[in-house]
């Protein structure tokens, strides 16, 4: 089991990037095929810690079975505009990717 994680910096303006982030999730299901109503995902909003806020805003984490049917995933054209559109509507700057194994 693998994990595609994708962390978003704080972005400049909030309120716009929720709504962003609505619409980014309709074309997530569009794109890659999951029925509407089903989340085999989870989306994390931090929140101010003793230091205040956080380096990043949000995270999106998303298991796959292998690195091989991640890299399939990523690989196809339905998810390269999902990326595409996570770059746009990340305005805080680019958001990081990480991939990781459960121990």
């Amino acid at each position: 089991m693998v994990e595609l994680i994708v962390l978003y910096p704080q972005p400049k303006d909030v309120d716009r990037f929720e709504e962003d982030y609505d619409r980014h999730l309709e074309v997530l299901h569009e794109k890659t095929g999951i029925p509407a109503g089903e989340k085999p995902y989870t989306v994390t909003r931090f929140l101010p810690g003793p230091d205040g806020d956080p380096p990043y805003y949000q995270m999106f984490a998303m298991p796959f079975p292998s690195t091989e049917a991640l890299q399939a995933t990523m690989a196809s054209s339905g998810m390269q505009e999902v990326a595409a559109d996570a770059n746009r509507i990340s305005t805080g700057g680019a958001p990081t990717i990480l991939v990781g194994a459960a121990r």
